[in-house]
């Protein structure tokens, strides 16, 4: 899971092209409702709670200020806490993938995160997802050094390359990435998980999830996945505010058709997904 709010995507908030610089100008400009994270967030634990499924929720630290007892309600419920960065900045460029950060303000900056979720949580931080999964592979780098075992950032598919690395050799299952690269390298102390993709005759369609689940639906993705799964480990996630009700804010540049498909539909997408795996005995990670 990745736990963010309709604010934290980058036509709203911190990246190149985004509304607001970064999170904290919008909440010094925005003065209305911000908070529709909360009560779709309670209907996940509910539904994992049906299905007896544990996840990880990879939570943006500013959540826990924002959104007090959130990131504790999940974690008393046996969920792991890892970090989804502080305020969902973009560190690398989507379209050049250069750095926008050096590595030791991004250091600073995850450390930080890191603290906060673990004294909400009482956990032990050990997974990291890069915000919007644009990744590079210093910031892996960087992860090992403040102490992160693992990484979930990377997507290998035919579309699309949100990483500055070609990801030749890299498949749907765990690895260790090479310093400074995220191609595969030598055993180290951090492990990259990647996404699952669909192969259809050499064309890699990403089934992971998330926006994919609301564009492609879920019976893409549940071939992606059990396919995936026959390679080995691999990853489904979606967004709590994936399944919202409500209408969101009407801001942010670009993406007109973003949200035009969540709600109920995206819910129902993701039940009849657990309900194959769970029928097939398949284990998955969220």
């Amino acid at each position: 899971m990745d736990v963010e709010d309709w604010y934290h995507i980058p036509s709203v908030c911190s990246s190149p092209f985004s509304e607001y610089r970064d999170v904290d100008e919008f909440f010094e400009n925005w003065d209305s409702r911000y908070d529709y994270l909360s009560e779709p967030t309670q209907r996940v634990l509910d539904l994992l709670e049906r299905f007896d499924v544990k996840a990880t929720f990879f939570v943006v630290a500013d959540i826990v200020e924002n959104y007090p007892g959130l990131v504790e309600s999940i974690a008393e419920k046996g969920h792991e806490i890892a970090c989804h960065g502080l305020h969902h900045q973009c560190k690398i460029d989507p379209k050049t993938k250069e750095p926008l950060i050096t590595p030791e303000q991004f250091e600073k900056q995850t450390l930080k995160a890191k603290k906060i979720l673990e004294k909400a949580s009482g956990q032990e931080v050990k997974g990291y997802r890069a915000p919007n999964a644009l990744i590079g592979g210093w910031m892996l780098d960087c992860l090992e050094n403040i102490g992160f075992e693992y990484d979930s950032s990377v997507c290998v598919n035919s579309l699309y390359n949100k990483t500055d690395s070609s990801l030749e050799g890299v498949s749907t299952t765990p690895y260790y990435p090479a310093k400074g690269s995220l191609e595969k390298g030598k055993p180290r102390d951090i492990l990259e998980h990647p996404w699952a993709y669909y192969d259809f005759a050499g064309f890699k369609v990403p089934t992971s999830g998330g926006p994919m689940l609301r564009f492609l639906g879920a019976r893409m993705m549940l071939k992606g996945l059990k396919q995936s799964l026959k390679r080995g480990n691999t990853v489904f996630y979606f967004h709590p505010i994936d399944i919202a009700y409500e209408k969101f804010p009407q801001i942010g540049k670009g993406r007109p058709m973003y949200w035009a498909i969540k709600g109920n539909m995206v819910e129902k997408r993701i039940e009849y997904i657990l309900k194959e795996l769970k029928s097939t005995h398949i284990d998955c990670l969220g």
